[in-house]
């Protein structure tokens, strides 16, 4: 789970002259980039335009992450910074969403008390309306004082309604689908469940027409979002009767279904998942990777740790074992699948031996990206209110260090091996760096470099793979 910062895209669509202007910052998961651009895109719907300048907007907007502490702290650096802003412009609307916003609640207004609307993860969708109604309570003081002109809307359990037909979309070749909302699982580290509620899965027909929305706007990468993508359908309640049955549990529709619905559409030319959970990959779900050539051979697939003990005491659900049998059926259906992780170093009890464990499991898996984080104790969690953060920050760097370079080590020998091998790549972007130089990923999700004139994004190329790096490939171009 990253902690990205994103800026909006200028709004390319003619919206009508003075018209109010919105600014939105993202901080964390693709899904919170996900959420912005749906946010943005009803500002658009409702007239706004949007802008990359904060200094030029109306309304400025945080989507904010609380998967560490670092990540809240910085929302309120910003909000420090923007505060002089609000006293300059005084008719400046600041709203913090997201997942900080659905976890603290009214204790922004406390912390900054310049912020107007605090709006949780699932009622960012009523965001424009939100707007106008602190417009409207500013203007009327005999009835609303300074504290009641202030909006909070956290309802954690209202459906995300999706509909995007108004919209322009300008994020370039590539988009995100949130194809779920919400995780069911409780891992005693993770805030997710308290922060995104709930699982709900989105219909198929919804999805698909959203993808062809996306690809009819020039996407043709399509990343699918879920907390446990590779459960979705799982909240779908059993077919009755005659309703057509799926591959999923008790026939519901499942993600191998939905990838067979994507792979059809015409113009969509890669499909990526994250993030994925073992207890969830299923021979159907294998599968469709196989069958569908335009899903990527690569899955992220967190083991979190190497020790049953720590995996046990985080309530992850899996044995070392078991996750040794799903990795098995991947690579039984899609033998050159790649994988990924993610892994949490200092867990509260994680002894020498237990980190050793993720070491020696790092290796034998071969995960050829990996994700490593320092535990961080998170308020409500069961990690943080029933256990001892027992390990001191020192050995939590110093582990975190080892496994980081037994990462490279590893991710070093995956990526040689490609090297002297033809692959398959889609050219994505050009190099900032190097002027001429191509960058695109392989079937198997590789980052690869290539010489090329710029005319070729967009497109498939055959490459041969030259040299190879801990963090991705270079190649020439085969005519």
């Amino acid at each position: 789970m990253t902690t990205t910062r994103f800026q909006s895209k200028a709004d390319p669509s003619a919206a009508p002259e003075g018209a109010p202007k919105v600014h939105v910052v993202t901080f964390g998961c693709q899904m919170n980039k996900y959420d912005s651009e749906l946010a943005e895109g009803r500002f658009r719907a409702r007239g706004y335009a949007t802008t990359e300048a904060m200094d030029d907007a109306d309304v400025v907007l945080f989507n904010t992450c609380s998967v560490r502490e670092h990540a809240e702290e910085r929302t309120y650096s910003w909000l420090g910074e923007i505060k002089r802003a609000k006293e300059a412009r005084p008719e400046l609307v600041i709203g913090v969403m997201g997942c900080m916003a659905q976890r603290v609640e009214e204790e922004v207004f406390r912390r900054a008390g310049h912020v107007d609307l605090v709006v949780g993860t699932r009622e960012f969708q009523r965001l424009p309306e939100l707007v106008e109604e602190v417009r409207s309570r500013r203007a009327d003081p005999e009835r609303f004082g300074a504290r009641d002109r202030k909006i909070l809307a956290t309802d954690g359990e209202v459906m995300v309604e999706v509909d995007r037909s108004k919209e322009v979309y300008t994020g370039g070749r590539h988009a995100y689908l949130a194809v779920m909302r919400g995780c069911d699982l409780s891992c005693t580290y993770c805030i997710v469940p308290t922060t995104r509620g709930k699982v709900q899965s989105r219909p198929i027909e919804s999805l698909v027409k959203e993808a062809r929305w996306l690809v009819e706007q020039g996407v043709q990468v399509l990343t699918l979002l879920g907390q446990t993508v590779n459960s979705y359908g799982e909240d779908f309640p059993a077919p009755q009767g005659d309703a057509p049955r799926y591959r999923g549990r008790q026939g519901r529709p499942s993600l191998a279904d939905l990838l067979y619905e994507l792979q059809e559409i015409e113009g969509l030319e890669r499909l990526r998942l994250i993030t994925l959970h073992p207890a969830y990959v299923t021979r159907p779900f294998a599968e469709a990777i196989r069958d569908c050539d335009k899903v990527d051979r690569f899955l992220p697939l967190p083991a979190q740790a190497g020790s049953d003990p720590v995996l046990k005491a985080m309530k992850r659900g899996y044995t070392l074992d078991l996750y040794r049998e799903r990795i098995a059926l991947l690579r039984e259906v899609v033998p050159d699948i790649e994988l990924g992780s993610d892994w949490i170093v200092g867990f509260p009890g994680e002894e020498e031996a237990d980190f050793q464990g993720s070491l020696d499991f790092l290796e034998e898996v071969g995960f050829v990206v990996n994700y490593i984080f320092k535990y961080d104790p998170r308020p409500t969690t069961r990690a943080a209110e029933r256990m001892e953060d027992s390990i001191t920050v020192a050995v939590k760097k110093e582990r975190n260090r080892r496994l980081l370079d037994c990462s490279a080590r590893v991710a070093l020998r995956r990526m040689s091996a490609w090297v002297g091998r033809e692959v398959e790549v889609f050219l994505e972007d050009a190099s900032e760096k190097h002027p001429g130089t191509l960058l695109g990923r392989t079937r198997h999700g590789l980052p690869i470099s290539l010489r090329g004139d710029e005319a070729l994004l967009g497109t498939s190329v055959r490459a041969r793979v030259g040299d190879a790096t801990a963090y991705g490939l270079s190649g020439e171009r085969l005519e």
